[in-house]
C-alpha cells in the first residue's frame, strides 16, 4: 500500500499551484527557479518544472502573468514572470474563494477528526 502522507504536497499543490505562484508573485517578479524556491521554502517540496512552466505558460495566455527574457550572467537568458494587474485582480478573488473553500472544506471534515488522531 501506498503511503500518501508521504508525499502530500505534491498532490494538494497541483490543484493549487497557479494560486501559490499568484501569491509568490505578489511578492515581486521572479524565474521558473527562483518561483520554485519560494514554494519550497514554504514547506510546499520540490515543484519540478514538468508542473511548473506549463502552469506559468496558461497564467501567460490568460493575462495573470507577463513574461520578459532576461540575459542570463555568464549563460543562458531566463524568462522573468511578474504578475500583472489582472493577475492581482483574479489573486483578491481567488483568495476569497479559498477562504470560503477552507471553511466549507474545515466543516466538512470537521475537528473531530483531529481529535481522535491526536488520542
Amino acid at each position: 500500500m501506498v503511503d500518501a502522507s508521504a508525499d502530500w504536497q505534491t498532490g494538494w499543490l497541483r490543484g493549487a499551484l497557479e494560486l501559490a505562484l499568484a501569491a509568490v508573485l505578489a511578492e515581486g517578479a521572479g524565474h521558473g527557479y527562483a518561483l520554485a524556491q519560494r514554494l519550497a521554502e514554504q514547506g510546499f517540496g520540490r515543484v519540478r518544472g514538468g508542473a511548473l512552466y506549463p502552469v506559468l505558460g496558461r497564467m501567460e495566455r490568460d493575462g495573470v502573468v507577463s513574461a520578459t527574457w532576461e540575459p542570463g550572467e555568464g549563460g543562458p537568458g531566463r524568462k522573468v514572470y511578474a504578475l500583472t494587474e489582472a493577475g492581482r485582480d483574479t489573486l483578491r478573488e481567488q483568495r476569497a474563494q479559498w477562504a470560503r473553500f477552507s471553511v466549507l472544506m474545515g466543516g466538512l471534515l470537521g475537528t473531530d477528526l483531529i481529535e481522535e488522531e491526536d488520542e
